[in-house]
């Protein structure tokens, strides 16, 4: 097997396939390691689209303007300008590659409008836009003979020149470690250029809109390598999944409200006209707060999201799997109101990143929902996710060119993996509990709506789950679950911590006991020891 690579992608999603395909197109050898297949991604489960000013009827200011305001005052403007303008040109590149987007009768997009845009300016392909950027990405990677795609395979912690005690060179990626997952083995792989594009970490909370891949696999390894990492306190719980008694949490996509469905308390009676003077189309951090606010007035285990005014045809034309999905469940959505809840959705926060998508770490990049770039600020406007992953990776992929291009052969050796006495664990129920207890404890003190109380609650409990699970880390044989619930208390423990350091609501940090904006406008940031 192949280990020595110019680059490294970790993850195999839009950012990470984008990405790939950007650097092997200059002659570079790529690696992209995902650790399960390469279908699973959060891009996969992206249902609304991709913002982009296309129509003569919009402008690049207009979606400037709507971004910033979402944001809440957090945005970097710079780079929201920079990503917004350039994004016409990467639509052009997918469509070169042979993604179809919808079209109307005319022939021209059909173009969507969702929550906190001011414009309909959302190109998707039916309610499928994920699915079908992540197949057309998957078709061209596999064509590309300079990129090897290597399935499950789950990264561990990055190699780097400090950790190598090379303390007296300046501190660079050398490579990393990965789990082998089919073999049980970790394998060291060498490269002077690592990208993570790993997705979110929505999966630290009890109900999620994500997959089980969504762990903060990718903010937790460039924590421990000693890269800033901000903002962890923005977690955006998507106003509008599916609530069912089971606990099964389907996404309902913003876009339905775009086509004029609205929100019903269990009486009826609509109510987001009180909350804000865009009402159903409020940006997301205000919806969900609003649902939150009605459930607990109530005692609603869940609200109504109604879209009978379209017919069953448009519906099925318009929305095809959450037409299925709900059809699945008993529920015609052209006649019955849709049970809907909030959950975890996405993170605003990650690993600090410039317009390049270079880390304050040498050879280490990061692009999509990983990043920071400053284009979400307190709160991702909808639909900009995936198109600031097409806009990063193209930027991001020019940096890793010139990186390459001066960086030698690296003369250091590598040592390999040791296990040392570890043993195979006979105690699964440890990590089973401890899996179960961290997300019960963000979905109970670090939601919605937070207190300073809850938070201090929160941080003593991950405390000793992490020690208990440091332990778990150094006496047992490596396997997923054990990585997975390893960053995910790592990335739990920067969210608590970065919530603590907020004193005022802004965007989805809302708390109790500081209501109101600061004058000032900061980003709460963590730097790992990187030892």
């Amino acid at each position: 097997m192949k280990s020595d690579f110019d680059a490294i992608i970790v993850g195999s999603g839009i950012a990470g396939l984008s990405f790939a395909l950007k650097i092997a197109e200059k002659g570079h050898t790529v690696a992209i390691l995902t650790k399960k297949t390469r279908v699973d991604s959060n891009t996969n489960y992206a249902q609304g689209g991709i913002a982009c000013v296309t129509s003569n009827t919009d402008d690049f200011e207009s979606h400037l303007r709507d971004t910033l305001e979402a944001g809440d005052g957090l945005c970097r403007e710079e780079v929201v300008r920079e990503i917004v303008s350039d994004g016409p040109a990467r639509i052009n590149e997918l469509i070169e590659q042979g993604l179809k987007f919808s079209q109307d009768e005319s022939g021209a997009f059909d173009l969507g409008r969702e929550g906190g845009h001011s414009q309909r300016r959302i190109l998707h392909v039916k309610d499928m836009t994920g699915k079908a950027i992540e197949d057309s990405l998957i078709a061209a990677v596999e064509k590309s003979p300079r990129i090897q795609m290597m399935e499950h395979f789950f990264v561990i912690d990055l190699l780097t020149n400090r950790k190598l005690g090379k303390k007296d060179e300046e501190n660079r990626v050398q490579g990393l470690y990965a789990l082998d997952v089919q073999s049980g083995k970790v394998e060291t792989f060498r490269a002077p250029v690592v990208v993570l594009s790993s997705g979110g970490a929505s999966q630290v909370y009890f109900y999620t809109t994500n997959p089980d891949i969504a762990t903060g696999d990718g903010v937790a390894i460039a924590y421990r390598a000693g890269v800033t990492v901000e903002n962890m306190e923005f977690i955006q719980f998507h106003p509008t999944t599916l609530y069912s008694t089971s606990g099964e949490r389907f996404l309902i996509s913003e876009a339905v409200r775009g086509e004029g469905a609205v929100l019903r308390d269990l009486k009826g009676d609509t109510f987001m006209k009180r909350y804000h003077a865009q009402a159903d189309l409020a940006p997301r951090d205000v919806v969900a707060r609003a649902i939150d606010a009605e459930m607990k007035k109530s005692g609603s285990p869940h609200l109504w999201l109604d879209i009978t005014g379209k017919s069953s045809a448009f519906l099925k034309d318009h929305f095809p799997s959450i037409y299925a999905r709900c059809a699945k469940l008993g529920i015609d959505i052209s006649k019955e109101y849709i049970p809907v809840v909030p959950a975890a959705h996405y993170t605003c926060g990650g690993v600090v990143t410039n317009i390049s998508a270079e880390t304050s770490l040498k050879g280490l990049y990061a692009c999509g929902e990983v990043s920071s770039t400053g284009l979400h600020g307190a709160n991702r406007l909808a639909s900009n996710s995936l198109l600031e992953a097409v806009v990063m990776a193209h930027k991001g992929a020019q940096a890793v060119r010139d990186y390459l291009s001066g960086v030698g052969v690296s003369e250091i050796v590598l040592p390999s993996w040791i296990d040392g006495g570890v043993q195979d664990s006979d105690e699964q129920v440890v990590l089973s509990h401890n899996w179960e207890e961290l997300r019960r404890t963000m979905w109970d003190y670090v939601g919605i709506v937070r207190t300073t109380k809850r938070l201090e609650r929160a941080r003593t409990r991950i405390q000793n789950l992490s020690e208990e699970i440091q332990d778990y880390y150094w006496d047992f044989t490596v396997e997923p679950r054990l990585l997975e619930l390893r960053n995910l208390i790592q990335v739990a423990t920067l969210i608590v911590e970065c919530a603590l350091m907020r004193k005022e609501s802004r965007g989805l940090h809302y708390t109790l006991d500081y209501p109101d904006h600061s004058k000032e406008k900061v980003d709460t940031q963590f730097r790992g020891s990187g030892d």
